[in-house]
């Protein structure tokens, strides 16, 4: 839906060079480059099908914590805010906004034409009604509500008029809410059980779906003939091109390849690198890719127990481990390594702090020598009887080939004379060693269009305590506490810049993370399949697509 100056996505080249070209090809490019490899004009109508390959818990984004719950949800769900790739927050359902003197109140000037799908009028109301279920401890939000938390409360001013209080400062708030995670849903199904909502949900979007998401297997869309109400960076206003669009979840690579190549479905998610250039060299179809800001895709080691509460064996497997190139052989360069727990694309990276993650193995394998850590005849270190092993879990069908990278990165521990053990679980197995810790080393990405995600990973508070959370290396630093906090406390760029780049350098003294690669969305599409976009979280997006003759 957003078409900005500043558009993180690109053609991917077809030459013989291809798979060394992608990574250098992640740059932004003019909001004028056509991202499909056919013109003309937009014509309404047709079934759009699209091929993910990833299910979600949950279609309700106030619930869920998937990050795929962003793309199911955001054909339906509109923001208060929208969001350019550099940042700049645009008008959406709210027509405007003013933030207090100090920070703590938010007020928002509302559209007065917006209906959602079901008849219910939207306004300040409604505002107040998606705020209070966010937060409700009923909802048991495990993403959304603690993006605001310090959230007081949202009050209602007249019709059109709603202020959103917090208890301190909150500079991320409006990157927080320009996202699906705080769509706007219909407040009389927000009486609904939580259940119900995980599968039918009611916006103001441009599409709707009656029959809702069905797990494993998908979800359709109908076009919403009043939409007209869309941000002023769409490429278009009304109603959707589309009648319908159909996301249908196809989990095997190969699976979804054939049914591009075959007709069968008219764009898929997650195309394999390797087979990039192959995809590329049928004249009927394109690829298309988004680097998404936020979270990288990171190994997180467990700092509380275990071999890697040593500071000086969390460096060893940082240092003594060549991520880079593993990342650039299984991804064929179409990811580009990560040196930082956030992409570069994320506001406020700092870049000086890259060269804390460079590759020396000799200086890793002298620092477990130094420590105490004996190789042993079976090629494990060991000291004082106990072996240098870690556990990591997976989820079973990991997406992007993660699960061939976490095996290359095993046999290049090995050498160090780690034993790494790659455990396969389902979801639920796996949030349940997330909350209680029950990990040597965690792998998980975390898309966002706002630095603030430093405070999501690496802030104390959100250490996991039996439950979910999201502070992944059970770490507590002051520095890092106390930096993203008074990054919450100001909207100054310069404050910004030191904060934010105080907690990303003093996680990496601390190693906190052993970054991979930089998550990019790589979509592949017939040449009849035009007008996709991209949202800042690096999510496709169908408002503006539109199939050709």
């Amino acid at each position: 839906m957003l078409n900005t100056p500043s558009r993180r996505t690109m053609r991917l080249v077809t030459s013989g060079a291809a798979a060394l070209a992608i990574t250098a090809g992640l740059v932004a490019c003019s909001a004028e480059e056509s991202t499909t490899a056919s013109g003309g004009d937009p014509v309404s109508g047709g079934t759009l099908t699209f091929a993910s390959n990833g299910d979600t818990d949950c279609l309700d984004p106030h619930q869920s914590a998937a990050d795929l719950a962003a793309l199911y949800s955001r054909p339906i769900l509109d923001s208060l805010v929208s969001l350019t790739d550099d940042g700049e927050v645009h008008p959406w359902l709210a027509k405007s906004w003013t933030v207090s003197d100090d920070q703590l109140t938010y007020t928002f000037e509302l559209r007065d034409d917006v209906t959602f799908t079901n008849g219910e009028k939207f306004d300040a109301a409604a505002v107040k009604a998606n705020f209070d279920h966010i937060v409700d401890p009923t909802t048991a939000s495990a993403l959304s509500a603690g993006y605001i938390a310090p959230f007081v409360a949202a009050t209602v001013l007249d019709d059109y008029t709603v202020s959103v209080e917090f208890s301190s400062p909150f500079s991320a708030f409006l990157p927080s809410v320009a996202t699906a995670y705080f769509g706007m849903e219909a407040p009389e199904t927000l009486l609904q059980d939580p259940g119900e909502l995980c599968k039918v949900i009611v916006g103001t979007g441009p599409f709707m779906s009656e029959t809702g998401y069905v797990a494993q297997q998908g979800i359709t869309y109908l076009k919403n003939p009043d939409y007209n109400w869309a941000p002023e960076t769409a490429n278009h206003q009304g109603a959707a091109y589309l009648d319908e669009l159909v996301m249908t979840i196809v989990p095997e690579d190969s699976v979804r390849l054939g049914s591009l190549s075959s007709g069968e479905v008219d764009a898929i998610a997650s195309i394999p690198p390797v087979n990039v250039e192959s995809l590329e060299a049928d004249s009927n179809l394109y690829t298309d890719s988004a680097a998404a800001p936020g979270g990288n895709y990171n190994y997180f080691p467990n700092t509380e127990m275990g071999v890697f509460a040593d500071i000086d064996v969390r460096e060893a497997f940082r240092m003594g481990i060549d991520f880079d190139t593993l990342v650039g052989s299984v991804y064929f360069g179409a990811f580009e390594p990560a040196n930082s727990p956030i992409a570069p694309n994320t506001a406020y990276y700092d870049p000086s702090q890259e060269s804390s993650y460079e590759y020396d193995a000799d200086a890793a394998a002298k620092l477990l020598d130094d420590a105490g850590w004996v190789m042993g005849a079976d090629g494990v270190r060991v000291k004082d009887g106990e072996k240098l092993a870690i556990q990591m879990p997976m989820i079973s069908g990991a997406r992007e080939q993660r699960d061939t990278l976490a095996q290359q990165v095993q046999a290049e521990a090995a050498k160090l004379g780690f034993e790494m053990v790659i455990e396969s679980q389902d979801l639920g197995s796996y949030v349940e060693a997330l909350g209680n810790g029950s990990y040597d080393l965690i792998e998980i990405s975390w898309q966002r269009s706002s630095p603030d995600v430093l405070r999501t990973l690496f802030d104390s508070a959100n250490i996991p305590d039996g439950g979910f959370n999201t502070a992944f290396s059970r770490y507590t630093s002051p520095v890092i506490d106390d930096s993203l906090a008074d990054a919450l406390a100001t909207l100054d760029p310069d404050e910004l810049t030191e904060l934010y780049g105080t907690a990303q350098q003093e996680i990496a003294d601390q190693v906190l993370v052993f970054p991979q690669y930089v998550f990019s969305y790589i979509l592949g599409a017939s040449t009849s399949a035009q007008g996709i976009e991209w949202e800042p979280q690096a999510f496709p997006i169908f408002y503006d697509a539109w199939k050709s003759e």
